[in-house]
This record gives structure tokens, sequence and C-alpha cells, in this order.
């Protein structure tokens, strides 16, 4: 076992000083690595050991401090809270694009939206580019799927690699519980003894999109609260709510000028309650896996594609690199695998991770060039080599690159870069782009997101099932007319 344990080492150590990139780098180098520590854990690993049930759980616009086990004081999360004390939860996690097609590419294959084709809402992920289902069913996993796909269409009949359990289509308050019934019925009753992945979509808090198109109607000018009842229920702003940085022309087109004090307090409480009506959808899958006895023999993992702006810096929905919009959470539960009511505040994770997490769990390598890292060393305690960012995208031609202390965010053929420094500045409000002092570390993060664009694997976009809306150009006013004059 001595000299097992040796060449296994040995092996490790190859790969990674054959990548020699760790310093510069990041996800790229994602697969190697995983590919690395999975080699590393087959020698520890018990072959008898049943493979384990695999049930991702993904919602839409939640934030990662949304919940109340991540400091939210507004909602009321009893099943979110419990899969944060019977697992790992990441503080660092980030989307890959908030918005919501192409940060699903990325959770469904472990790429980066520019190599999925899915740069924008509606478009299918690349063929070239095989997701979970298609990955994991010829190895051995019943594969089924339920709720929000949007990889192009919101909700599908059928998606490649899956076994789609039909539950209409519709808003998340008219959706998600019937959504939350089919997968407890199917994980309560499933045939065959084959592990599962299941993937569990829900659609709140999402609906908030729906009530900010329609803000006018909500609080008409000068008829105050709807309920005025509720004004001592009403969650505080937060402190960013009327900072705006110095920042690219384009996240100007975001800010919101037209809410009262009221109206934006108004707006975070409802946030608040589509929060607690996912809660409580999640737990009822929760429940089920319990029910079924399968609750030390399920990885359960729960993401979330994107944030909400939620009243910081002026803005509602998404579309943008503030941490409102790019932190999502990432929770990780399995009694008896993972480690328990454990905070990673260190580790930079990703939706990139999806992927590689889930094939170490279940046995099997991720597909070739998955970028993302496999999660499963931090969630059993164990030392693993790991990134010095993340990168996200965001509106076609923004990108984002997070290091442990810094934030850089550019917009190809804008001027205006943004630099945060996140230890001093949690909240964004100081852009260091201009500081002279912090020129080095700009210069340093440029190059790096320089780097690992060059390392990408770009495909052309995908076709998208979205129609454009055309606006079409005002007609000229008439000339005025003038009154004849008698003479």
């Amino acid at each position: 076992m001595r000299n097992v344990s040796r060449k296994t080492g040995e092996r490790k150590r190859r790969c990674v000083t054959r990548r020699g990139v760790l310093k510069a780098g990041a996800v790229g180098v994602g697969t190697a690595m995983a590919g690395c520590a999975l080699a590393g854990h087959a020698a520890r690993t018990n072959p008898q050991r049943k493979r384990p049930n695999l049930l991702v759980v993904i919602c839409d616009q939640l934030g990662l401090d949304a919940i109340a086990a991540h400091g939210c004081r507004d909602v009321q999360t009893p099943n979110l809270d419990r899969l944060v004390r019977r697992g790992t939860t990441f503080i660092e996690s980030h989307s890959t694009n908030p918005v919501c097609s192409p940060a699903r590419s990325s959770i469904m294959t472990g790429r980066m939206p520019v190599e999925t084709g899915v740069v924008s809402n509606g478009r299918p992920i690349h063929t070239s580019r095989p997701n979970l289902g298609q990955w994991l069913r010829p190895r051995g996993y019943e594969t089924v799927y339920c709720g929000k796909w949007h990889l192009p269409g919101s909700y599908q009949a059928a998606i490649d690699g899956f076994t789609v359990l039909p539950a209409g289509a519709g808003q998340g308050d008219l959706l998600d519980t019937a959504v939350s019934n089919a997968c407890a019925a199917w994980i309560k009753n499933r045939p065959g003894e084959k592990p599962y992945l299941m993937v569990a979509s829900f659609m709140q808090p999402h609906d908030i999109c729906y009530w900010g198109n329609a803000r006018a109607n909500r609080m008409p000018p000068g008829l105050g609260l709807p309920f005025e009842r509720l004004r001592n229920r009403l969650p505080d702003l937060p402190p960013n709510h009327a900072s705006e940085p110095e920042a690219p022309e384009v996240l100007a087109r975001h800010v919101v000028r037209t809410y009262s004090e009221d109206m934006w307090r108004y707006y975070l409480y409802i946030y608040a309650r589509q929060v607690e009506m996912v809660d409580t959808d999640v737990g009822r899958v929760l429940d089920a896996v319990e029910a079924a006895g399968e609750l030390e023999n399920t990885v359960i993992l729960f993401t979330a594609d994107h944030g909400d702006g939620r009243a910081r810096h002026l803005h509602v929905s998404k579309w943008y690199p503030y941490e409102e919009a790019v932190k999502v959470p990432m929770i990780v539960s399995c009694p008896g695998r993972v480690k328990e009511a454990h905070r990673d505040t260190t580790h930079l994770v990703s939706g990139l991770d999806v992927m590689p997490t889930l094939c170490d769990y279940a046995g099997v390598d991720p597909p070739q060039r998955c970028r993302g890292l496999s999660l499963r060393p931090l969630l059993e305690g164990r030392e693993a080599p790991w990134r010095e960012f993340v990168v996200s995208e965001w509106q076609g031609k923004g990108r984002v690159l997070r290091t442990p202390q810094y934030k850089y965010a550019m917009f190809e053929g804008d001027p205006v870069e943004m630099l945060f420094d996140m230890k001093a500045d949690p909240w964004e409000m100081k852009n260091l782009h201009k500081d002279p002092a912090m020129a080095p570390v700009l210069a340093e993060h440029r190059q790096r997101l320089a780097d690992y664009r060059a390392t990408l694997d770009v495909v052309e976009p995908t076709p998208t099932t979205q129609r454009r809306l055309r606006i079409k150009p005002k007609r000229p006013a008439p000339p005025a007319r003038t009154k004849a004059t008698n003479t």
C-alpha cells in the first residue's frame, strides 16, 4: 500500500507540473486538475461502495446572500438552511454569466458560454458539448429532468440525454409546485436499481422580473403602498443602494431612477416572498429523498444561474458584473460523504464546477477540456490544488475576473474599466481603475484575463430562438399649422 500511495502521489505531482500554469491561472486547467484528483481518489475509494444518486437543484435569479443561512434577515428559508447545516456552502461562488441561458449552459457542460455557443438567452448548447444527461446516461445513470431548461426553450417536452417529467409551463408561482411534486413522486416511486441523476429546476424567484416589467402598475405615482399595513415589514435598503461608481456606459442603461423609496423596499419584500416560495418547493424534494431512505446515498447540489439587483446600485434584475448578480449559492450535501455545517470562504468556485464534481462522485472522467474543477476534495476536507481566479461573461462583450482580493471588469470598446478591492469595499462603491497606486494591480488583472481568454475553445454562437424586438422609427412630426392672416 505504501508503494501504491507513493506512485499515486508522484502521478498527481507530474500532472500539476506538466501544466505549469497554475500560477497564471485558473479555470482553464480544470479538466487536467480534475483528472488528477480522480486518479488520486481511485486509490483511496472502496470499489464496493455503491455509486450515489445525484440530485441537482437549480433555481433562477437567487443571489448568494438572499437566504437566511447566508445572513439575509428578510426571509425564512428553513429548507435551504437545512442543506447548509447538512453540507458545505461556498461563499465565493460565481455564475459564469449573470443571465439565464448562458449560465445554465455552463452548469450543464462545465464550459464557458462562449464555448457552448450560448452567449445570450434562447440558444441551444452546441452539439459538440455533451450535457450532464448525455454524459452520465451511457455511464450507468438514470437521468431525469423536470422544470425550466431554457436551452433554448424554457420548458421542453424532450431534452437530449434526459427523460423529462412533464410539469407544465408558466411563471414560478404557478409552476414550481408542480415541478417539486413531480420530482418528489418520481423519487419515491422510481423503478429499477440504477443510480439516478435528477435535475429539479425551479423558476422562483425569477418572477420578480414580471413584477419589475409591470412596475408602473404596481405602485402608481401618488397612491403609495398597495398594502399600507406592510410598511413596517418592508426590508431596509442596502448600503450601496444609491452608489454609482464609474462604470462602462452599458451599465447606465439598467439604472432605475423612477422608484420611490417605498417602491424599492416593496420590491425587496416581494422578492423575499418569492425566495420563500422556492424554499418550500426545495423542501418537498428533500423530504422525498429522506422518505425514500436515500439521504446518505444522494449527493445533493443546490445552485442558481445568477442573482438579482435587489436595489443595489439602483438595479433590478441581472445582466451586470456586480456581486448581487454574479454571486450565487453553491451548497453540497450528503451525510457521511460531505463535511457538514462547513462554510468555505476561501475557494473561488463557479458553475463550471458542477459537471466535474458530479462526474467525480459518479466515478467517471468528465468530458475532455471541461474547465471546471471537482469540488469533491474540498467537500471531504482534503487538500487540492486550486484556481487563483474565476471568470464571468456579461452583456456579450463584457468580462469579469475575480481574484481573492480584487474584481476586475471590462466591456470591449468602452474606455472605463472597473477595479474593486473586495476586502476593503465589499459593497463595490469605489472604482479604483484611475488610482495611480493601483496601476500594477490593474495591469496584472488585464493580463490574466487576456491569457485566460486565449485558452478558450470558442465556437460560433448557436442560433437563437428569441425574436428581436424591432423598434419602429418614429415618424417625423407634421409641420405646425399657422393661421392665415387677413390683410
